[in-house]
C-alpha cells in the first residue's frame, strides 16, 4: 500500500507542472499590447485614443480557464488622443485628474468561461481613485512559439465604463457618459 501511495504522489508531482497555469508578462516593449478607448463627442462623432504606458501580468491554462488571472497597471498620464491640447485637458481635474490619480489598475477576481476561446474577465477597476467591478468580454487569439525562442499567448477584450461611476463629472452630454474600452494583450511566458 505504501508503494502505491508513494508512486501516486510521484506521479502527481510529475504531472502537476503540466496542468498548472503558465505565467506571462504583457509585451509592451515590443508594442504588442494596446489599451484603447472610444467616447462620443457631443453625439456627433467620437474621440478615440489610447494609453501609451501600462504594464501587467497574467496566468492562463486552456485546461482550466476559470483559474486564469490578470493584473494591469495603467499610467493615466500617458493618455494619447492624437491632440496635445485635448490630452492636456484630459489629464486635468476635469477628467483623469492625473496629479492625484496617476495610475489606474485592474485586478481580476474571477474568470467565467463561455464558449471555446471566449470568457468574461470580472475584476476590480480602480480609476480616478474609485474602485468598481467591471467585466471584460475576452477572447483568446492564439498561443505558441515565437521566432526568438519564447512562448506567447494573445487575447482581445472589450468593456465599457460610465464616467460618473468613477467620479468624473465633466461629461459632454448623455452620449459621452459611456467610454468603450478595448484591450489587445500579448504576453511572453516567464
Amino acid at each position: 500500500m505504501k508503494k502505491f501511495a508513494l508512486a501516486t504522489a510521484f506521479a502527481a508531482m510529475a504531472i502537476s507542472p503540466l496542468t498548472q497555469a503558465a505565467d506571462y508578462v504583457i509585451d509592451t516593449e515590443g508594442a504588442h499590447a494596446f489599451i484603447q478607448f472610444r467616447v462620443s463627442h457631443l453625439g456627433y462623432s467620437y474621440v478615440e485614443g489610447r494609453f501609451n504606458t501600462f504594464a501587467g501580468t497574467f496566468s492562463f491554462d486552456d485546461k482550466n480557464v476559470a483559474a486564469a488571472k490578470i493584473e494591469l497597471t495603467i499610467d493615466t498620464k500617458s493618455v494619447d488622443s492624437n491632440h496635445a491640447a485635448r490630452d492636456k485637458h484630459l489629464r486635468s481635474g476635469d477628467f483623469l485628474n492625473v496629479d492625484k490619480h496617476g495610475k489606474a489598475t485592474f485586478v481580476s477576481t474571477k474568470i467565467v468561461p463561455k464558449t471555446a476561446g471566449q470568457f468574461d474577465v470580472v475584476g476590480n477597476f480602480t480609476f480616478n481613485g474609485v474602485t468598481k467591478e467591471i467585466t471584460i468580454n475576452a477572447q483568446k487569439v492564439g498561443e505558441g512559439q515565437d521566432p526568438w525562442g519564447g512562448y506567447r499567448a494573445g487575447f482581445t477584450g472589450t468593456s465599457a465604463i460610465n464616467l460618473s461611476d468613477f467620479a468624473i463629472k465633466n461629461i459632454l452630454g448623455p452620449k459621452a457618459e459611456t467610454v468603450a474600452l478595448s484591450f489587445v494583450v500579448e504576453g511572453v511566458r516567464k
